[in-house]
């Protein structure tokens, strides 16, 4: 299975139109409020930091960047290429290597797993992202990644992020103009269920190490000013034989 045509377009569409400029995208955070915070739960499971690290749904790099500063070798993978564009434009160095992969088709994972062998993973906020019918072919493609040695570190909006964004979304003054692309382009958020992660993980292959609750930075900020934050819940798991 493969993600839909009309999904791989939208993303497309969405960010050929994104900007260049760190923090235009609503969930383009500073890593030191993302990344970094994830690394503090994910590094002490991980048994063997030598091991490439895939930053899936990487989209403009952002983290990527941040991840290469702490592991050897990371590839940021990504289903458009127009987000690749902007990742490897704002990577002129090539701290790390960038990759175009729908992990959720049959093979696409495995090839790059025996490119790479055993890996390390990190996804944030994809599966809401994604059409029902390809999260568990997309956790499918973790494991496949992950393989006998690697970890991976999810994190995912929970249930309780869906008021707010409905508030949002419906505000009468619209949604924010961050969040405003997101629904234009037709790749609104969707919900899941919090206790359907640990089944996708449980059904490829994976067990659950540690679990625990974060908010979910955005750059966005409410009518206030005070920045977005929306409820998520973070995974570490591995195949443990």
């Amino acid at each position: 299975m493969s993600v839909a045509s009309r999904y791989r377009e939208a993303w497309e569409g969405f960010w050929r139109e994104a900007p260049d400029e760190p923090g235009g995208v609503f969930w383009d955070a500073d890593p030191r409020v993302t990344a970094a915070v994830h690394l503090a739960y994910f590094e002490p499971h991980v048994t063997d930091p030598g091991l490439a690290l895939v930053d899936l749904g990487c989209g403009n790099g952002t983290q990527t960047r941040y991840l290469a500063d702490r592991f050897p070798h990371v590839v940021g993978a990504d289903l458009a290429a127009a987000a690749l564009d902007h990742a490897r434009r704002a990577d002129p160095a090539g701290q790390a290597t960038y990759r175009l992969l729908d992990a959720a088709e049959k093979g696409a994972a495995e090839t790059l797993h025996a490119e790479l062998g055993d890996a390390n993973v990190y996804m944030r906020g994809v599966l809401h992202q994604c059409e029902p019918a390809d999260r568990q072919p997309l956790v499918d493609g973790i494991a496949a990644l992950v393989g006998e040695r690697g970890r991976v570190f999810l994190v995912e909006l929970s249930e309780a992020a869906r008021p707010v964004l409905g508030s949002l979304a419906q505000s009468p003054a619209g949604p924010p103009p961050k969040l405003a692309p997101i629904f234009r382009h037709g790749i609104a958020p969707g919900e899941v269920a919090d206790d359907a992660v640990p089944a996708y993980l449980r059904t490829a292959g994976l067990t659950v190490l540690a679990s625990g609750e974060l908010p979910l930075i955005t750059t966005e900020s409410a009518p206030d000013g005070t920045r977005i934050e929306l409820p998520s819940k973070w995974l570490v798991a591995a195949r443990v034989m």
